[in-house]
């Protein structure tokens, strides 16, 4: 299956709609959380056994965004996008059928490995088109897409808790709420699949720069570059310090002001959640758009030199003020968004379009580990203070100082990120011979 060649007068503006449709959808990853207290309740699991689809449906987004990232750029977006649809959706009717039946490891199948490979193909499916088509601005126009992500929360969780209401939260109730998700989210992503288009070859923009400007790289050197693991790095320490605070944030900010005059309820902690899923989503377009101005290395020298002071001012002062804790943690999770958002377009300013969606796609192995190191190192260390007989912002002071250290880390590698040695680049006429021929097959 191959994308259609955008005819002649086809605006580049339909792109971003196609893409935001996919990347709403498997936003919802962000939303699980809705549904642990249901399953507990219903199946009998604990708090660790009931987060296993959504850290499962994490790993398999990485690795399959890895596995796969070649497979996409070769067969294009609308192949792409429609595997993320038939992946995404199977899994919520797996885990339909596993909660009616009480099955909770089809649960965990269904949604954590079969849907995490929808999860991780969606998010890179339409990367490289957005490349393509907006070469003069592609931190704005991934920013785009990739805010999706960081937004289908915003719909999925309050959409998903009208349902338990309505359903009930039985097993049956989540079971009607999981077949109601996956047939309404193929629907959705289907827009996406119809919609997209690949520019004509060669395409330029008017006062922008051609699509196959500059040095182009393929995966397989890319990884053999310094240039790719210090992105790497800079990529999971950035999403292992965001990922710390959102994984734990309402039972942080409660314990923060438990022992003040002025605890923060549970409604003022959800309150809180939702604010972050904001500023995570408001970053991924804000801050992006602002790398086409500024660069995105000096961009990332914001996220990582900046992310480490709003830390150190959590740890310092953030159980004396409200809000200031509010505000750092909210400036974190914008960074947070927006690291996700640029890197894509770092790729593209290092490696060129040629292959950026497969490059992008082994990168979001960093995500992968960070997704495990950001919770584990937040959780670990906040028991084992418990434990000590710690409470409150006590909980919290180590583990902020290892986020601290962990963005000095990702600072260091992003000043270490130069220009790709010419012997990594793909000979102009063999790149552009390779590029006519994908596009004239898929005509």
């Amino acid at each position: 299956m191959s994308p259609p060649v955008a005819p002649p007068g086809w605006s580049r503006w339909l792109v971003p709609p196609a893409a935001l449709s996919v990347h709403l959808s498997i936003g919802q990853a962000y939303a699980w959380s809705v549904f642990k207290p249901p399953l507990e309740s219903a199946l009998g699991l604990s708090g660790t056994q009931s987060a296993l689809p959504f850290q499962l449906g994490i790993v398999m987004l990485g690795l399959s965004a890895a596995f796969g990232g070649t497979l996409v750029e070769r067969k294009g977006p609308r192949w792409a996008m429609t595997v993320a649809l038939v992946c995404f959706s199977s899994g919520f009717l797996l885990s339909a059928l596993g909660a009616s039946l009480e099955q909770y490891w089809l649960i965990v199948f269904g949604y954590g490995c079969v849907g995490g490979i929808g999860l991780g193909i969606g998010y890179i499916s339409p990367v490289s088109t957005l490349i393509k088509w907006f070469p003069d601005r592609p931190g704005m126009a991934t920013g785009i897409a990739i805010m999706g992500f960081g937004g289908g929360a915003l719909i999925a969780s309050p959409w998903s808790a009208q349902m338990l209401e309505s359903f009930g939260g039985d097993s049956s109730g989540i079971a009607l709420a999981f077949l109601v998700h996956g047939l309404s989210y193929a629907v959705f992503m289907l827009l996406g699949v119809l919609l997209v288009r690949v520019p004509p070859r060669e395409r330029s923009v008017e006062r922008g720069p051609s699509v196959l400007a500059g040095p182009q790289v393929s995966a397989d050197r890319a990884i053999r570059t310094p240039q790719f693991w210090c992105l790497w790095i800079v990529l999971c320490m950035n999403v292992t310090a965001g990922i710390g605070i959102l994984e734990k944030a309402a039972p942080m900010i409660t314990d923060f002001f438990a022992d003040t005059s002025t605890p923060v309820s549970v409604t003022a902690a959800a309150g809180f959640v939702a604010l972050l899923s904001a500023a995570n989503m408001a970053g991924r377009i804000g801050w992006s758009s602002t790398s086409d101005l500024i660069g995105r290395k000096n961009i990332y020298r914001v996220y990582l030199g900046v992310g480490a002071i709003m830390y150190a001012l959590i740890a310092l002062f953030g159980d004396s003020s409200k809000p200031l804790f509010v505000l750092c943690a909210l400036v974190i999770l914008s960074f947070y968004g927006g690291g996700f958002a640029t890197v894509p377009a770092y790729l593209k300013d290092l490696f060129g379009t040629y292959q950026v969606g497969a490059i992008h796609g082994r990168l979001l192995t960093a995500w992968s580990t960070a997704g495990v190191l950001g919770p584990l190192i937040v959780n670990w260390i906040a028991d084992r203070q418990e434990e000590a007989g710690r409470h409150g912002a006590s909980l919290y002071g180590l583990s902020f100082v290892i986020m601290i250290g962990l963005l000095v880390v990702g600072f260091v590698a992003n000043e270490l990120v130069r220009p790709v040695d010419p012997r990594h680049h793909v000979p102009a006429p063999k790149e552009a011979a390779h590029v006519e021929r994908q596009q004239s097959e898929s005509a």
